[in-house]
């Protein structure tokens, strides 16, 4: 039997590349008492789709920078957040 940390990871790897069938056979036997890691392979499903519909060109474009305004605004307001006492529960 496998944990969930091992499971995740063989999901992952599983999406890359043939694993063997012992793997293969414990990763189902996993899958069929644990919700959460069923979950993930979903979630992993259906983001490799999503990745796979995207265009080319959005994979290749630069990333885009913030500006130094933009920066200095989100640093001045995270220091308010930080500086903020906690509001009152009513």
């Amino acid at each position: 039997m496998i944990n969930c940390r091992e499971a995740t990871r063989l999901i992952s790897q599983a999406m890359d590349a043939n694993l063997p069938w012992h793997r293969r056979l414990a990763i189902k036997i996993h899958l069929l008492y644990c919700v959460w890691c069923r979950r993930y392979a979903a979630q992993l499903k259906i983001l490799r789709k999503a990745a796979k519909q995207l265009p080319q060109e959005d994979l290749e474009a630069p990333s885009q920078k913030l500006s130094e305004e933009a920066r200095a605004r989100m640093c001045a307001r995270l220091k308010e957040a930080l500086n903020e006492p906690p509001s009152s529960s009513q």
